[in-house]
């Protein structure tokens, strides 16, 4: 019996920008060091290899702590899809999917955000205590990402980032 399952969380956002300029703030270093898992004052590495195969880092040191987030793109369609691992090791050894897919809308675009995520849980859990876990995990999960994209809009319609979290 595996110690671990897999839930799926979708998120999907409106930018009054293109679909380009949003798929860009997720390979470009420079944008990705102020909004993604991190804020520039806390960022201490932001290194992107920008092509499939490729890895991405980043460190960001809150509360006396450097949290390292990494990953590897699976697949690069500009300015359409964008899939990409995602891991914290010092956390645990799970590694999740995420696939971000960018259509043109009316008024800019729309970003359909998708993470394929490992929730751990115990043995001698029941079906329901393991469907409690992965709602409580997207729950928390999702807070986590709906306040990096509000700064991602932040940054990408106005041109500033206001992290409610932070040192």
């Amino acid at each position: 019996m595996t110690n671990s399952s897999t839930t799926t969380l979708t998120i999907i956002k409106s930018f009054k920008v293109t679909a380009d300029k949003v798929f860009d703030a997720w390979i470009d270093p420079l944008i990705l060091r102020k909004w993604f898992f991190t804020v520039e004052a806390t960022n201490k590495v932001t290194n992107v290899e920008q092509k499939v195969g490729g890895n991405w880092e980043i460190i960001d040191h809150r509360g006396g702590k450097d949290y390292r987030a990494i990953g590897k793109y699976l697949v690069m369609d500009p300015p359409n899809k964008l899939v990409l691992t995602f891991e914290m090791p010092q956390f645990n050894d799970k590694v999740d999917k995420i696939t971000v897919e960018f259509k043109s809308s009316e008024n800019g675009c729309k970003m359909k955000f998708m993470q394929e995520m490992v929730v751990p849980h115990e043995l001698g859990w029941t079906e329901e205590d393991i469907e409690k876990a992965q709602e409580e995990h997207k729950s928390q999960t999702a807070q986590g990402w709906n306040y990096m994209f509000d700064e991602l809009r932040q940054l990408l319609e106005n041109g500033k980032v206001n992290y409610p979290f932070h040192v």
